[in-house]
């Protein structure tokens, strides 16, 4: 068939549904854990704070192994690799789910996110690379992989309510698997364009791949890359838990649980609409700026809320937290050519994934300590202003680049 010949020389593309769905499964598979780890600890004897450790090498794998990706991708071909991916999910999700120690469960999130870093610097860039409404075709992107993000705890939380932790891994990965079977399908042929072509046109009509002022946008983006993921790692990890520990007067049942922390992700994904849209009509550095300084306001009153309180607070926060996330790459794409924008969307992603892969070991390490989730929620609040000063730091108006006809 010849979906399953893909000709590296030959551009494809795939029906935004199909990149959708796969950033719903990618961030879905990374947060399956977020909610298994409890009772998974309770099976090989270890507290929270001490299973949690063992998610660290996926989410560093998850960051770490995106350059590699974007590098293959450019090579060679982005459908090969997004061909892969789906597939990859699955085996890491079936190595998880019979999982016999803490050790190969550990090496088996490390799969699960090698595989996992596939998708933002290849599927993202196939994304923006058509014409059109990037900031809001970015935002609804955002929107879909946050609903994975919300569907995470639900249904982990579901199925350990209702047989274990390992069903939990096993379902979605079964489901993985099946998607990238109807996704071989849905690939097209870019009208026989060839790769090296647009290369060719692109490097005559620009002296290099990236539009005036990148310098200092790519140090704004770097600081708000780093900070940002930092703060979407910890709090769509620990809030799963946070919601178990501090909602007490509301439900202590970890489907219900897992449930308020699914509909705070749902309904705050939504924002990244929002800012898509905002940042296509006005200069990106006011809405980034202004995502910071709600993060600042709304995680520290979190701090110090909880039961109803600290629910609706959360929810405020995670709007913010949301809403930042298609903002740095819709101004990557008005900076940066298509030849060059999954190497450094490749790069963005490792500095922000990895930045969030230091959310586990630091947390276990402060929980142990003694200090809690106030203390915790405290931090990232302050983390937050990094944010408000890397949207300060972007020029007033973008400089667009040449587009490749």
């Amino acid at each position: 068939m010849r979906v399953l010949s893909f000709n590296s020389s030959k551009s494809y593309s795939i029906p935004d549904l199909y990149l959708n769905i796969g950033h719903l499964l990618d961030h879905f598979m990374m947060l399956i854990f977020a909610k298994a780890a409890f009772d998974a600890g309770r099976e090989f004897g270890l507290s929270y704070e001490e299973i949690i450790v063992y998610g660290t090498l996926g989410v560093i794998m998850f960051g770490a192994a995106a350059p590699l990706a974007g590098w293959l991708a450019d090579k060679y071909s982005r459908a090969i690799l997004i061909t892969v991916y789906p597939f990859g999910l699955g085996l890491g999700g079936l190595l998880a789910t019979f999982s016999q120690s803490t050790e190969t469960l550990g090496i088996s999130l490390g799969v699960l996110g090698f595989f996992a870093a596939i998708y933002h610097p290849v599927g993202i860039a196939m994304l923006t690379k058509r014409p059109g409404k990037i900031g809001l075709r970015v935002g609804v992107n955002g929107v879909w992989g946050n609903m994975g993000v919300a569907a995470a705890p639900v249904f982990t939380g579901i199925l350990i309510a209702y047989a274990d932790w390992r069903l939990g891994f096993l379902l979605p990965s079964i489901f993985c698997i099946c998607f990238g079977l109807f996704q071989l399908f849905a690939f097209v042929e870019n009208e026989e364009v060839n790769i090296k072509n647009i290369k060719n046109k692109a490097a005559s009509t620009l002296s290099s791949p990236f539009s005036e002022g990148w310098k200092i946008v790519l140090f704004a983006l770097s600081i708000t890359t780093l900070s940002g993921g930092f703060i979407f790692g910890a709090l769509t990890f620990l809030i799963p838990r946070l919601f178990e520990v501090s909602m007490v007067q509301i439900s202590t049942d970890v489907a219900i649980t897992g449930l308020l922390a699914g509909l705070v992700y749902a309904i705050a994904s939504f924002s990244q609409i929002g800012t898509g849209w905002l940042v296509d009509k006005v200069p990106p550095k006011y809405v980034l700026s202004a995502m910071g300084l709600g993060q600042l306001i709304f995680i520290y009153i979190a701090s110090q809320s909880s039961d109803y309180n600290l629910l609706f607070i959360m929810l405020a926060a995670m709007i913010f937290v949301f809403g930042q996330v298609p903002i740095t790459d819709v101004i990557l794409v008005k900076y940066v050519q298509d030849s060059w924008r999954g190497r450094v969307l490749s790069i963005k992603f490792m500095v922000n994934l990895s930045a969030g892969a230091s959310v586990l070991p630091i947390t276990s390490l402060l929980l142990k300590n003694g200090y809690n989730f106030s203390f915790v929620l405290q931090c990232l609040s302050v983390i937050s202003i990094a944010v408000i000063i890397s949207g300060l730091l972007l020029p007033n108006k973008e400089k667009k680049l040449v587009p490749i006809k």
